[in-house]
């Protein structure tokens, strides 16, 4: 029982495996990295953390992502995931930031300190602001700039109605 295939020995079998292991790991790993630089490159993709609605009665977790702008929906694509589609969309159609807090005791273990955490949902038509958050989207300050910006701003191509 030494040999496993013909001119093969147990041990060589191992090492072969071992390696093609190694190789499948390193092939997805360079998947996650080229996927991450064709988002950033792209134009538009800022860091930011997501949480999603409580499901259940409990709160979501966590997580982190690339959130990427475009005229009428935020993408917002996990950092380690090889999905090429963004796993939520957030129109801007109707979003309305319904709170603004900074992180609280619980959010730090996921949440770096210098981040703000918005909560957002979306205006019914004829209702004034939601009171219910759908989302809570944590950003340094800067990118909080340019989504506050992006969402107050008119989508490309509407026009202004008299």
């Amino acid at each position: 029982m030494d040999r496993l295939l013909p001119g093969t020995t147990w041990f060589d079998a191992t090492q072969w495996a071992f390696i093609a292991l190694l190789l499948v790991l390193l092939a997805v790993v360079l998947a996650a990295f080229v996927r991450r630089a064709v988002l950033k490159r792209r134009g538009g993709a800022v860091e930011c953390y997501l949480r999603a609605p409580e499901e259940r009665g409990r709160r979501g977790e966590w997580r982190i992502g690339f959130g990427r702008y475009g005229s009428e929906n935020l993408g917002w694509f996990p950092l380690f995931s090889l999905r090429p589609r963004p796993t939520a969309m957030l129109s801007r159609r109707g979003l309305v930031v319904v709170g603004r807090r900074s992180p609280d005791a619980d959010d730090l273990s996921y949440l770096p300190a210098d981040v703000t955490v918005l909560q957002v949902g979306w205006a019914s038509v004829g209702d004034g602001d939601p009171e219910e958050v759908s989302f809570e989207i944590a950003m340094n300050d800067s990118t909080l700039t340019g989504f506050l910006s992006w969402m107050e701003s008119m989508p490309p191509g509407t026009r202004w109605e008299a």
